[in-house]
């Protein structure tokens, strides 16, 4: 009854509530479930092994009796089937059913059977000519179920022992169908028999060997004899008209052969081997037919955004698939474009090439001596990160010179040829037409070296005012959304203007590099000014949704990074980028025109969006509106951005003058020796002491230092006195134009020894004028300012500089003879203080003649030469020492003609009226006082000149002024 110490007997409590039998039971279904799991395994193990007995026994009954048929077929037929006669091809005889039943292609005297059989047939054929009644006897209609199964199995079977015994073979494939008597000619003289397209099985029996993939056997054997096959170049072979035979069937009308799987279709075993055509010529002629090649290449149209996951294996690294695919599709499209009836071929060859050329590499220039140097790239910029792919060098040129001149004039010709300049909003078929032409030509100028493609598209071509015309009626009609749903290449939700403009501005802006004024402003060529009035609209506010109204930010794709690997990863972000580019370099070059000869008012540039959060937002680095001034800064009006620039120099001001009160830069300058001694003493200055003050005092001719306090005004008069000194034709380094408009002196280097450090130091003297607010009398030549922000100049700029050339080289231009026979040479000669030196334009240019064809690429290099080569030692120096100052983006936000405002001021008068009205007096004047009455009588009475001179020296010290101007910056011509 006590409690004894021992816990044996205590009583178990499940934690879980659980009883005992409860817990039995469930361990007893568990294992009654594992029981009956194993149970059914082996019943499925059994069941396996006796399937596989069974099969294994099947084919051991199969493979016995094939021996059997096979010993019976010798003894009957002999061992070369020389007792075989035309009767046992009929349907009755033994002799194929057995042949078709044991036959192994890996077995040698199988083969010598097929082979002896093939020999056989085709001799039958030759005495009798009935091939038709040879297999089928009288009747082909009733016996028509086995005769095409014997024809199909027997023409397999040839496949298959060229296939399985290409190594052996691979020296006779390449043999003359002719001229051969190999094993491998007759099994292909067999196939060529047996699939002719006048027999009534050849579509049944090209759909049987499609169904099993034949042309990836052709493509192993293909490639098994390729060094063998390059060998033979020209050669038409037994193998290349098998091929010609079954990809001609299938693009016939009465073809009934099913779709093909595109993995094993023939464009994507065949055509992406290397160099197709030079080991095939024949079936190069056959592909380019107008229907065959219409067939491959809408089933190319279909699959070819997923071209990945359609083509083979590459060969190897340097040939890839596309790659190779492209270069054979390239070289039949010249053959193909002759053909009637080429419109619908031409879209889709298209479509299929700019999947495929977005997909390689860029391609390099080549160094042949007819090329011309990049154009529109004034500075080499490098440090490229180096492409993934490289292409063989072959494979390269097979595509670069595929897409010749020729052959985009004759693509563009057959997509946009066809349409007249009509009104109303465009058809589906010219959306696709100019869907197609301008993505490949958006994915081209991306891959292909510009100086290739623009001259042909731009001069020899209709693409401009096609185009134009095309933009225009979407524009007015605002039919840009039914465009955005026909092209490939663009998501539906895209704006369906980003391909026309990638493709028009840059053609336009290239045409507009050689067209003189009188074509331009007088001809209205290629052009109305109305167009380019309605142009400008269209521009600008492309750029300004891109820019301002679109959600998310467009990517500012770096220099550094290759614009094709760019284009790959992030389609849409780069067309959009590269629209920015071509449709901000347009806009600037129209804005050039329109400076020489106004014939738009300058507000049709700016943009409706711009007011003052915009331009608050725009002093601020790394903001939206501050992206739109570095990208497109004719969008803002130009008040706006002199504000601007104004407000970052008097930030760069402010932050220098915090760093000493007490620092300053004391300078004695002789008058007589003013350029000299400020030479010598400035240009030791390190780049924060040229941004404080500098103080002079002067020095006169007897060595005595000139009274005075400089508080501004003596540095002033220090720097008018300098630029006139050293802007003076008469120093040497600087010349003149026929408008008094000053530029480099191209034989600087003849008069001073150190004509370079000379003009770093003037561009930093200039840029001081600038950053102290100092307007200098100095009238710099258009393109030389083009060369200090760092632009091209074209032919345009050349009357300014050289009348005399600008004359001769538009008579060039429109010389309508033989230009050859004028004897010219890609040569210039340079004659500088009577020293004569002759320069070639291009490598070897003294043996490069001057043609027709290549009269525009000499007319750019000669403007170039001298607008840009001569002088472009002398603007880098002069560059480098302004941007010591002003930076490269403040000076980017305004062009020439602007930038020449800052520099000297306006021209024009100014508004006494408005002078009056922000006038702040003190000594107890106001703007009633008697004095102030007469004196603003007598300013307005003064000439224009005098007004000048009045602004700039006499009223600093007659009263007190500040002039805010609305904070722009003031600025008079003096």
């Amino acid at each position: 009854m006590f409690f004894s110490g021992d816990p044996s007997n205590r009583k178990r409590v499940d934690l879980g509530g659980r009883s005992s039998k409860e817990r039995d039971r469930q361990k007893l279904l568990e294992q009654t479930r594992l029981e009956r799991n194993r149970r059914l395994w082996l019943r499925q193990q059994n069941s396996a092994a006796i399937k596989i007995q069974k099969c294994f026994r099947g084919r051991k009954e199969v493979e016995a009796e094939r021996s059997r048929v096979r010993d019976k077929f010798f003894m009957s037929f002999g061992q070369c089937c020389e007792d075989v006669s035309w009767q046992c091809f009929g349907p009755d005889s033994d002799f194929l059913r057995q042949l078709l039943f044991f036959f192994n292609p890996k077995h040698a005297v199988d083969v010598s059977a097929l082979v002896g059989t093939c020999r056989l047939l085709q001799e039958f054929v030759q005495d009798n000519g009935d091939v038709v009644g040879l297999f089928a006897g009288t009747d082909y209609s009733c016996k028509r179920g086995l005769v095409d199964y014997r024809v199909k199995r027997l023409v397999y079977a040839c496949v298959l022992v060229l296939f399985e015994n290409r190594y052996q073979l691979k020296d006779q494939l390449c043999l003359a169908s002719e001229k051969s008597n190999t094993s491998a000619n007759i099994l292909l003289k067999a196939i060529i028999l047996l699939i002719d397209q006048s027999f009534p099985w050849a579509c049944n029996t090209i759909s049987y060997l499609l169904r099993r993939n034949i042309y990836s056997l052709f493509r192993e054997i293909i490639l098994t004899g390729k060094e063998n096959f390059q060998g033979s170049i020209g050669i038409v072979s037994s193998l290349e008209g098998v091929l010609v035979l079954i990809i001609s069937h299938v693009g016939m009308g009465t073809c009934r052969c099913p779709d093909v799987d595109p993995c094993w279709s023939f464009s994507s075993q065949i055509l992406t081997f290397p160099f197709l055509w030079r080991l095939f010529p024949r079936l190069k002629e056959i592909f380019a037919t107008p229907g065959l090649s219409q067939h491959y290449v809408h089933q190319m149209a279909l699959c070819v955004k997923d071209h990945t996951n359609v083509l083979p294996a590459d060969i190897s690294s340097d040939f890839p698939g596309y790659a190779c695919l492209l270069g054979n599709l390239l070289e039949a499209a010249g053959v193909a474009f002759t053909q009637p009836g080429s419109f619908d071929w031409a879209v889709d060859f298209a479509t299929v090439a700019t999947f495929l050329l977005q997909a390689i590499p860029p391609i390099q220039a080549s160094n042949q001596g007819n090329n011309d140097s990049r154009m529109g790239e004034d500075e080499i910029h490098g440090g490229d990160d180096p492409t993934e792919i490289v292409l063989n060098r072959d494979l390269e040129q097979q595509i670069s010179s595929a897409i010749d001149p020729r052959f985009l004039l004759q693509l563009t010709n057959v997509l946009l040829g066809g349409f007249s300049p009509a009104r109303g909003s465009p058809d589906d078929k010219e959306v696709a037409a100019v869907g197609a032409a301008c993505a490949f030509l958006h994915v081209t100028f991306n891959i292909l070296p510009l100086e290739r493609i623009m001259t042909v598209l731009a001069y020899r071509t209709e693409l401009v005012p096609v185009l134009w015309n095309f933009m225009k009626r979407c524009h007015e009609n605002q039919k840009w959304s039914s465009f955005s749903e026909q092209p490939a290449y663009l998501p539906a939700d895209a704006p369906g203007w980003l391909l026309p403009l990638a493709v028009f501005c840059p053609v336009h802006k290239y045409m507009l590099m050689i067209v003189d004024n009188e074509e331009f402003y007088e001809q209205e060529k290629p052009l109305s000014l109305v167009d380019i009035r309605c142009l400008i609209v269209i521009l600008r506010q492309a750029l300004w949704q891109i820019l301002w109204l679109n959600s998310a930010t467009t990517p500012n794709f770096s220099k550094s990074e290759d614009g094709a690997s760019a284009m790959k990863r992030h389609p849409i972000e780069f067309l959009q980028h590269r629209v920015c580019v071509v449709a901000s370099e347009l806009l600037s070059q129209l804005q050039d025109w329109n400076n020489r000869r106004e014939f738009t008012p300058p507000s049709d540039f700016h943009a409706d969006g711009v007011n003052d959060v915009f331009i608050s937002q725009a002093m601020t680095e790394n903001t939206r509106a501050n992206d739109i001034l570095k990208r497109a800064p004719f969008l803002v009006p130009f008040t706006s951005r002199a504000k601007i620039f104004n407000s970052q120099l008097a930030v760069l001001k402010e932050g220098n003058s915090s760093h000493g009160i007490f620092t300053r830069n004391r300078f004695k300058i002789r008058r007589d020796h003013i350029l000299e001694d400020a030479f010598n003493q400035l240009n030791a200055l390190a780049e924060e002491d040229l941004r404080g003050v500098i103080r002079i005092t002067f020095v006169n001719e007897f060595g005595v230092e000139e009274a005075g306090i400089d508080g501004g005004g003596i540095f002033k008069d220090f720097m008018e006195n300098i630029t006139r000194a050293a802007f003076d034709v008469q120093y040497g380094l600087f010349k003149e134009t026929a408008d008094h408009l000053l530029y480099p002196n191209p034989g600087s280097g003849l008069i001073h020894e150190q004509h370079l450090q000379f003009f770093h130091f003037l561009g930093t003297v200039l840029a001081k004028a600038m950053f102290e607010g100092i307007l200098v009398d100095i009238p710099f030549a258009t393109f030389f300012l083009s060369k200090l922000k760092q632009k091209y100049n074209y032919l345009n700029d050349l009357p300014s500089l050289d009348p005399e050339l600008y004359r001769h080289l538009i008579f060039l231009k429109h010389y309508k003879g033989d230009i050859s026979e004028l004897e010219l040479y890609f040569v210039i000669v340079n004659n500088e203080y009577g020293e004569q030196t002759e320069e070639e334009l291009l490598p070897g240019g003294k043996n490069i003649r001057v043609t027709n064809e290549n009269v525009i690429t000499f007319i750019h290099l000669v403007a170039n030469h001298r607008l840009n080569s001569q002088i472009r030692q002398q603007s880098s120096h002069f560059l480098r020492g302004f941007q010591q100052l002003i930076q490269k983006d403040w000076i980017d936000m305004f062009n020439e003609h602007e930038f020449q405002l800052l520099i000297s001021g306006s021209v024009d008068g100014f508004d006494i009226d408005d002078l009056r009205a922000h006038t702040n007096y003190t000594g107890g004047y106001h703007q009633d006082h008697y004095v102030i009455e007469m004196f603003w009588e007598v300013v307005q009475n003064l000439s224009l000149a005098n007004q000048r001179k009045l602004l700039k020296y006499g009223l600093p010290s007659i009263i007190c002024i500040h002039l805010s101007y609305r904070g722009c910056l003031v600025g008079i011509f003096m």
